[in-house]
């Protein structure tokens, strides 16, 4: 099983010949492969597993799916869940 967390582009750059962007997933800028969906546009929210770009998502359903993510979220927060870091899980609302 894989996760893969949907991220708003904000922007495009080449790397090494390489198609990169960087998307930003509900505050957190990450860097990340677009090759698998070249026509993606600054603005548009894709689907992000592993550092690669793997589907364009509409914004409805890239909302729905950070929803989730953040109702996930709640819950670790509630039950006392750390991060890999070992840092107390902290939710943004």
């Amino acid at each position: 099983m894989c996760l893969a967390i949907p991220g708003k582009l904000v922007e495009i750059f080449d790397e090494g010949g390489l198609k990169m962007g960087r998307l930003d997933y509900d505050g957190t800028v990450n860097r990340v492969c677009l090759e698998y969906v070249p026509e993606i546009e600054i603005g548009q929210y894709a689907l992000v597993h592993a550092g690669f770009a793997i589907s364009i998502l509409d914004e409805e359903e890239a909302f729905r799916s950070l929803e989730t993510w953040r109702d996930f979220n709640r819950l670790r927060e509630k039950e006392g869940a750390v991060s890999f870091d070992n840092r107390p899980v902290k939710t943004r609302d």
